[in-house]
C-alpha cells in the first residue's frame, strides 16, 4: 500500500520479473489534497461516511510561528496544511465545509515535565503521512510517534515515546465551535468520559448539542487528575481582564470537572520506544452509548486490524469505479471519490439510538433532545444540500444507490420529526444557512433517477409544504412574496438579500416537483409547479442580459452593476458570487434562456464572455456547470470538451492546494469525478447527462443490479468519430440516465 507522504515522496520500485500485487483504489488516495487553498478538508484517520474521524488539530494560535488564520469566516478547518503546529488530534470532524464547528474531543501527546497550556505543549511536526483510515507524523518537540486510524464511530491513537515522562492530555477547551463547555469524569487509572458542547454553526444561533466520549487507555496511568482554564483577575477589585490565562490543575482526588476550558491529564513512566494507545468511543446520545460503540467496534486495542477494517471498507466502496489510465489521473480521480464519501455520515450508535432533528425554532414539533431508534438503517447527518444536491447526491444515486437511498429515508425522517425538510442540517440541528428549498430538489430528482424505495408519499406532502406554505416558512422565508409576485423582490431584504438567488433556486424546486407531480399522476399540481418555474423570465433584464434583481413594484434595482459581488462583496441580489455567476443558472429551461438572449449565437457569445472576463468561479455552486452548456448548441458541443479539460488541468492538482476552494461537504470533488468520467448532469429532475471527453482509456462502473440492470458501464474516448452507446450514435451531447444505467459501452468523442 502506497502511504502519501506529505514531506517525503515516497515511490514503490519493483524489480523486473517479481509478481506484485495489484494496487487498490486506496493506494492512489492522497488525502492531503484540498488541506490548502480553503479546500477544507483533512489528512486525519477517516472511515467512510463515520460519525468519528481522528484528524491532526494545527489551528491553534502557535506563538512560534504566528501562522493562525485571524479571520475566523475562514477558520473552519481542523488543518491546514501551511500550518505546522500542532495542538493534539480531534475526534469529530468536517470536510469541506465553509463555517466552523466540530473539531473537538482532543488528545495530545508530550513529555517530560506536565504543560496543560495548548500554547505551550503544542509541537512542530515532521514526517507527514496518510492513507485512507490512518494518519501519522511525529512530533518535534517531543521525538513522539504519533498514529491515529479509526473505525465508524470510534478512533484510535497509537503513540511510541522515548524513555521517561509520557503525558496524554485530552483538552476539551479546543476546538472550532463557538462553544467551550464541557463535563468530564475520571473513572480510573485507563478510562476517562465525558462530553463536550458544539454548535452555533456559521455563528448561526441554533440551539447547541453535546457530543459523548469514552477514552480508555492501552496500560494505567502511574499520574492523572483534571485541569480547568481560568480567567486571570486584575487583583483589588476582581475584574478579570482577558480569558485562559491561569491553568488551575486537579490531581487524582478531584475526579470530576465541569464548565468551560476544562481538561484531563494521564502519565506514564515510558521505556524507550514505548507504546501507548488510547482508543476513544464517541456518541452523540449518551455516554453509556459512547462505551457502547467502543466495546462493539474496538474491543481490544489491535492498532493493525482496526486500520486494515478502514482500508478493506475504502476499497469496497472506490472499486465501484475502475479505471485505466495514467497514476496522476487516478490520484486525482480516487482522491476525489473518497472525499465524496464522507459526508452525509451516520449519526445513529451501534444500538441505533439517534438524537431527533430538532424542531424548526418557526414550526410545533418534539422538543429537542429525544432520542428515536433506527432499527437496522443507517440514520445520516450533514446534509449541505445548497451544494451538494448539484453534483453529490447525483453521484451517489449513480454509483452507490442503495446508500443514497438510506440518505433519502433519512430526510423524509426529519421530515416526520420536526415538521420540515432539512435545509443545512447538522447533527439534528438546522442551521438555515444558505438559500433556497434544495431538499425537495434531491428528493425530486433521486426518485426520478429510478431509486424509488423510501416514502415518497410522505416525501411529497412535505415538498408541497415547503412549496405552498406563504407565512413562517423556514425553507422559503420569502414565499409569501414569491406566491404573489413570482420572484422574491429585493425591497426588505439587507446587503446580502439574496433575492435573485433565493428565486432561482425556488424555480429550480418548483420545476423539480412538478416533474415528481407528473410522474405520480399528479396532472394539476404538476401543471401548477412547472408554471412556476418558468417565472425566472419575469426577473431577465432584456438591456443587460441579466438575471437581475426587481423590486416590489416590479421595477429593476439601481444602481445596478453586474460585476459586484465577484470579490464576495455585499452585492443586492445574489449570494455567493455576481449577477455573471448566476446568468445562466436555470437548469431547468436552458433552451427558454437561450430565446430569451437573442438565439444560440448570442447564448453561446455571452457564455464564453463569462470565460473570457473571468466571471466564472469555479469553486461556486451556482456557475459550476457553465463549462457544459456548450452542449445545448449542437455545433459548440467541442467548447464543452475544451473548457471542461481546461479547468481540470487549471484547478485540480496532486497538491495541498488541489481542489479550487471549499470542497462543500464533497461538491468541488464530485465534478471532478463526473468530469473524468466523461459526463455531467447539468440540470436535477432532468434525467440527462452532458457528455465530454474521459480523462482515462477506459472507466468501468459496476452498477447496481438491484436498482439498475446490473450490467458494467464500460467508458472510452473514441478518436474521430461521432460519440456512440453500444454502436449507436449520439443524436445530440447528451445521454440519457435510463440508457446509461442499462450498461454497456459509451465511447465519447475526444
Amino acid at each position: 500500500m502506497q502511504i502519501f507522504s506529505k514531506r517525503i515522496p515516497i515511490f514503490c520500485m519493483f524489480l523486473a520479473g517479481l509478481s506484485v500485487q495489484a494496487k487498490q483504489p486506496t493506494d492512489y488516495v492522497n488525502p492531503f489534497i484540498g488541506t490548502s487553498n480553503f479546500g477544507a478538508t483533512h489528512p486525519g484517520a477517516q472511515y467512510p461516511h463515520a460519525l468519528t474521524s481522528v484528524s491532526p488539530f494545527n489551528v491553534a494560535h502557535s506563538p512560534e510561528l504566528n501562522k493562525f488564520e485571524k479571520d475566523a469566516a475562514w477558520n473552519s478547518r481542523v488543518y491546514v496544511d501551511d500550518n505546522a503546529f500542532l495542538t493534539g488530534f480531534s475526534h469529530v470532524n468536517l470536510s469541506g465545509v465553509g463555517c466552523p464547528d466540530l473539531g473537538v474531543v482532543l488528545l495530545m501527546p508530550t513529555t517530560g515535565e506536565l504543560e496543560l497550556d495548548s500554547e505551550k505543549y503544542g509541537s512542530t511536526y515532521k514526517n507527514q503521512q496518510a492513507t485512507p483510515g490512518y494518519y501519522s507524523n511525529e512530533l518535534q518537540k517531543y521525538a513522539i510517534k504519533a498514529e491515529a486510524t479509526s473505525t465508524q464511530r470510534t478512533g484510535l491513537s497509537r503513540y511510541t515515546f522515548p524513555a521517561g515522562q509520557a503525558n496524554i492530555i485530552l483538552n476539551l477547551g479546543l476546538g472550532l465551535s463557538n462553544e467551550t463547555g464541557g463535563a468530564l469524569r475520571i473513572v480510573s487509572d485507563r478510562e476517562i468520559e465525558g462530553s463536550r458542547t458544539i454548535g452555533t454553526f456559521c455563528y448561526n444561533p441554533e440551539d447547541v448539542r453535546p457530543v459523548y466520549f469514552v477514552a480508555q487507555f492501552s496500560q494505567a496511568a502511574k499520574r492523572f487528575g483534571g485541569f480547568k482554564k481560568m480567567p486571570k483577575y486584575t487583583g483589588v477589585e476582581g475584574e478579570w481582564i482577558g480569558h485562559n490565562d491561569v491553568i488551575k490543575p486537579y490531581p487524582n482526588y478531584r475526579q470530576e470537572l465541569a464548565g468551560d476550558e476544562i481538561g484531563a491529564y494521564f502519565s506514564f513512566d515510558t521505556q524507550a520506544d514505548e507504546t501507548l494507545q488510547v482508543k476513544v468511543g464517541i456518541s452523540y446520545v449518551s455516554i453509556d452509548n459512547a462505551r457502547e460503540n467502543l466495546k462493539a467496534e474496538q474491543p481490544n486495542f489491535d492498532f493493525e486490524k482496526t486500520q486494515k477494517a478502514a482500508e478493506h471498507a475504502w476499497n469496497r466502496l472506490l472499486k465501484r469505479i475502475q479505471l485505466k489510465g495514467t497514476d496522476q489521473n487516478k490520484t486525482l480521480f480516487y482522491s476525489a471519490l473518497y472525499h465524496s464519501l464522507i459526508h452525509p455520515s451516520i449519526i445513529q450508535d451501534v444500538n441505533g439510538d439517534y438524537p431527533l432533528m430538532q424542531a424548526n425554532r418557526q414550526a410545533s414539533g418534539p422538543l429537542f433532545g429525544n432520542i428515536k431508534n433506527s432499527g437496522e438503517k443507517n440514520r445520516y447527518s450533514v446534509y449541505s444540500l445548497w451544494d451538494s444536491n448539484r453534483n453529490v447526491h447525483p453521484l451517489l444515486s449513480l454509483i452507490y444507490p442503495e446508500i443514497q437511498s438510506e440518505m433519502m429515508a433519512t430526510m423524509v425522517a426529519m421530515y416526520n420529526e420536526s415538521g420540515w425538510l432539512p435545509k443545512w442540517e447538522l447533527l439534528g440541528m438546522e442551521t438555515q444557512v444558505m438559500v433556497g428549498d434544495p431538499a425537495t430538489v434531491v428528493l425530486a430528482d433521486t426518485y426520478l433517477r429510478g431509486i424509488q424505495d423510501f416514502d415518497i408519499n410522505t416525501a411529497y406532502t412535505a415538498m408541497q409544504k415547503s412549496a405552498d406554505t406563504a407565512l413562517n416558512n423556514p425553507l422559503r422565508p420569502e414565499n409569501q412574496d414569491y406566491l404573489h409576485l413570482g420572484y422574491v423582490p429585493v425591497d426588505d431584504e439587507g446587503p446580502y438579500d439574496g433575492s435573485v438567488s433565493s428565486s432561482l433556486e425556488y424555480y429550480l424546486a418548483d420545476f423539480n416537483l412538478g416533474v415528481l407531480a407528473q410522474i405520480l399522476d399528479k396532472t394539476k399540481d404538476a401543471k401548477k409547479y412547472l408554471a412556476r418555474a418558468q417565472g425566472y423570465r419575469k426577473l431577465f433584464d432584456q438591456q443587460t442580459g441579466m438575471l437581475r434583481p426587481k423590486k416590489r413594484d416590479g421595477s429593476w434595482y439601481t444602481p445596478y452593476d453586474p460585476q459586484l459581488g465577484r470579490n464576495f462583496e455585499p452585492a443586492p441580489g445574489y449570494i455567493e458570487g455576481n449577477a455573471w455567476n448566476y446568468r445562466f443558472y436555470v437548469p431547468h429551461d436552458i433552451p427558454g434562456l437561450i430565446a430569451l438572449l437573442g438565439g444560440e449565437d448570442n447564448f453561446i457569445a455571452q457564455l464564453e464572455a463569462t470565460f473570457a472576463t473571468n466571471n466564472y468561479d469555479m469553486a461556486n455552486e451556482p456557475d459550476i456547470a457553465y463549462s457544459y452548456l456548450f452542449n445545448y448548441v449542437p455545433e459548440q458541443a467541442a467548447k464543452s470538451r475544451e473548457k471542461v479539460s481546461a479547468l481540470i488541468k487549471q484547478h485540480y492538482h496532486n497538491t495541498a492546494g488541489g481542489i479550487p476552494g471549499n470542497d462543500d461537504a464533497g461538491t468541488l470533488s464530485s465534478w471532478l469525478i463526473f468530469s473524468m468520467m466523461g459526463f455531467y448532469p447539468t440540470a436535477p429532475g432532468i434525467m440527462e447527462y452532458a457528455v465530454v471527453a474521459p480523462a482515462f482509456d477506459e472507466v468501468k462502473i459496476h452498477l447496481s443490479d438491484k436498482y439498475y440492470a446490473g450490467k458494467p458501464l464500460i467508458i472510452r474516448p473514441i478518436e474521430g468519430e461521432q460519440s456512440n452507446f453500444n454502436g449507436k450514435k449520439l443524436d445530440k451531447a447528451f445521454i440519457s440516465h435510463k440508457l446509461l444505467t442499462q450498461g454497456g459501452e459509451l465511447r465519447l468523442a475526444n
